[in-house]
């Protein structure tokens, strides 16, 4: 998932800002059209699921060329520690994710006449959640970087559209994975909303996750080639 160096930082960032906003627009949207169609919660998680999948296969097939399109900031993060990124680019990409994803949870809140700012109370809590985040964070960062390393960087969008899908499911967190996206969702008291109050340690485990794929990544993979 590398973008063109040659392409502005302006345009990288506004890059990642809508494409992380189009994919909460998704992920939540989803949600609460899911809920006013059904009551049977398998049946919202497989429709939430699936059109989240759908959606982030096509925004990083869009955005790819230009920023890169990972739309978390847990990539960037393990970029820094196998030399793929910038302590400054990732920082950048961070904020764009997240104010993008803020921005994106308003939209599908207005988009379903809810007021902009909805502030979930849907806490999320449990060990067995919290570790779970960190097997769906590893996994994710190593379908992205495994899928590099093959040098089938052009399937990226489908092996990540892959595993956050199955991930909803297979997860007892449902696979949020993304700090930018945890912190979006917090806004939204609807089926994909997370309580303020969780925010913090699933953004920890995440974070973790993150640094045990680095150490997965480097150990099987290796480092990558020039």
């Amino acid at each position: 998932m590398t973008s063109d160096s040659k392409i502005s930082m302006p345009r990288r960032l506004a890059a990642e800002a809508l494409g992380t906003g189009l994919l909460i627009v998704a992920v939540i949207g989803s949600g609460i059209m899911a809920e006013r169609l059904t009551d049977i919660v398998a049946l919202q998680l497989l429709c939430n699921s699936i059109a989240t999948g759908g959606a982030l296969t096509a925004l990083i097939l869009i955005f790819a060329p230009v920023s890169g399109a990972s739309f978390n900031p847990v990539v960037g993060i393990v970029g820094i520690f196998t030399g793929e990124a910038t302590v400054k680019e990732t920082s950048w990409y961070a904020l764009a994710q997240i104010v993008g994803g803020c921005l994106g949870a308003i939209t599908a809140n207005l988009m379903f006449d809810l007021d902009a700012i909805n502030i979930s109370h849907k806490v999320r809590s449990g060990s067995g959640i919290l570790f779970s985040e960190v097997v769906a964070t590893v996994g994710l960062l190593l379908v992205i970087y495994g899928t590099i390393r093959a040098k089938r960087s052009s399937l990226v969008p489908f092996t990540v559209a892959a595993w956050i899908t199955g991930a909803y499911f297979f997860t007892s967190s449902t696979s949020l994975a993304n700090p930018a996206v945890t912190v979006a969702r917090g806004l939204s008291n609807t089926f994909a909303g997370i309580a303020p109050e969780s925010v913090p340690m699933f953004v920890l485990m995440q974070l973790i996750g993150a640094m045990l794929a680095v150490v997965i990544i480097k150990f099987v993979f290796g480092q990558p080639r020039s």
